[in-house]
């Protein structure tokens, strides 16, 4: 590793402007990609090009980035087959034809627990709850606004604190590969530590439990109780007929089980295949080589319901897979260009520049506020959590590195902020297939979730103070 200098931030630091700026995230790593290797070779530009492309070539000679590149295009096959094959519609089948809702406290709370549930992926997540809720919320004249936020506010706050699914294995992945000898304990202590989430969820808690109305929330809720759905001016995101066309929709094939089933096979396996390659200790464990293994097993229980029942052949399932992996791609190449990057600071020195330049002027106390406003930023502007992670969990490993810092603090810092940032933001997927899930107008879910969103974030920022103070 070269001797850090102030040139060492220019790579990640030109990625997150230029994300910001495009909102291209691949192009922005790529270009941050080949600075840092224009500045390693210390050559022209033109000859950077190259040594540019070796770096994200040389992210596959480290097995554990590799599986978890793999376990991405994976999860997508899986979760394009439980879609299809009708586990999801099973599901909500099920939520709906049993009695349990019998008022509008009731229907909320279904809401808020399908969200809690159903933690494999945060956009099944939302299309479930959605689907599940949306009758029942105009039935008892609760505004379509509020079931966005309810939904948007346990989809990504609860699976960023799960470590047994997508975003749990993206994030120990990350950790891993910026050096961390123990991802799965640092993940682990960050999870109550995770201030904006466990806020976000408890918030939304009680705002269901006392029935809080405030902002724009509070008008949406009158225009609803008299009767109207949506604003005169209002697009839902979703056709009304095709929504009501879909809500009758019931195939033979249709089942719960081909969403219970492999999703259990795939919690359960996570800490089996920790346990396995950890030799009898969970903490010690592969995370990369578990979270493989368990979404293997969980595609090959879902295939094994699927050919047992014949809904589907073979030569079926496999074209499923690929288009469900194809939808994934675009996550895969951000997360190999970012290990790139993250292996690229790392020889700059990165991390030590910026350890030595926050040690130097800035206090310690104000260290994980900033770092949680930062993410948080980053996120709003480009409408990502995950790409977020991926551009800011290396530096602030870098960070706690030459800091001799608590890792789990400083992670949690970053998660917090990056699914604030994609929380508010009205270009963020989760934000959008919340507006689609409720039906109602993507403005209005925005505007009435932010006031709620900005509770949670100061709710948070003050816990990060709090534990600067207590664990820097």
């Amino acid at each position: 590793m070269q001797d850090p200098a102030w040139t060492s931030v220019i790579p990640p630091l030109l990625a997150i402007v230029l994300a910001i700026a495009t909102r291209q995230v691949i192009l922005s790593l790529s270009i941050g990609i080949w600075t840092g290797a224009w500045l390693l070779g210390a050559g022209n530009p033109l000859a950077a090009v190259p040594q540019a492309i070796e770096a994200v070539i040389h992210v596959f000679s480290d097995a554990g980035d590799t599986r978890v590149l793999v376990f991405t295009l994976v999860i997508g096959g899986l979760i394009a087959t439980i879609e299809k094959m009708g586990g999801v519609r099973g599901f909500i089948h099920l939520l709906q034809d049993r009695s349990w809702v019998t008022g509008p406290a009731r229907a909320q709370w279904l809401a808020f627990g399908v969200g809690v549930v159903v933690f494999i992926e945060s956009n099944i997540t939302l299309l479930i709850a959605g689907a599940v809720s949306r009758p029942l919320f105009d039935r008892f004249k609760i505004s379509r606004e509020k079931l966005a936020y309810i939904i948007d506010a346990t989809s990504a706050p609860i699976c960023v604190l799960i470590p047994f699914n997508a975003w749990g294995a993206v994030i120990v992945s990350l950790l891993s590969s910026s050096g961390v000898s123990q991802p799965i304990d640092v993940f682990l202590g960050a999870i109550l530590l995770n201030f904006y989430a466990l806020a976000a969820v408890l918030v939304c808690a009680i705002v269901i439990w006392k029935d809080l109305d405030f902002g724009p929330m509070r008008s949406a809720q009158k225009r609803t109780r008299d009767g109207e759905l949506l604003w005169p001016n209002a697009t839902p995101m979703v056709d009304p007929s095709l929504m009501a066309a879909e809500q009758e929709r019931r195939l033979p094939g249709d089942s719960a089980g081909l969403m219970l089933w492999p999703i259990s096979a795939l919690v359960v396996s996570m800490p089996l295949g920790l346990y396995i390659t950890g030799e009898g200790d969970l903490t010690a464990g592969s995370g990369s080589t578990s979270v493989l293994w368990a979404v293997l097993i969980a595609l090959a229980v879902a295939w094994l319901l699927v050919l047992v029942r014949r809904q589907a052949n073979l030569e079926m399932l496999m074209q499923l897979f690929l288009k469900g992996a194809g939808g994934l791609l675009p996550v895969a190449i951000i997360l190999l260009f970012s290990l790139a990057l993250g292996d690229i600071a790392n020889d700059l020195g990165t991390g030590v520049y910026v350890a030595q330049v926050a040690q130097e002027s800035i206090p310690n106390i104000l260290l994980l506020p900033i770092l949680f406003l930062l993410s948080a930023v980053i996120a709003f502007s480009i409408g990502s959590s995950w790409g977020t992670f991926a551009i800011m969990i290396p530096l602030a490993m870098q960070l706690v590195g030459a800091l001799d810092f608590n890792a789990s603090v400083f992670l949690a810092a970053v998660l917090s902020g990056s699914v604030f940032g994609d929380h508010a933001s009205p270009i963020s997927d989760t934000t959008v297939v919340a507006s689609m899930a409720a039906a109602t107008d993507h403005i209005d879910h925005v505007r009435t979730q932010l006031p709620y969103a900005l509770v949670s974030a100061a709710l948070a920022t003050i816990a990060f103070f709090i534990a600067g103070f207590v664990l820097l």
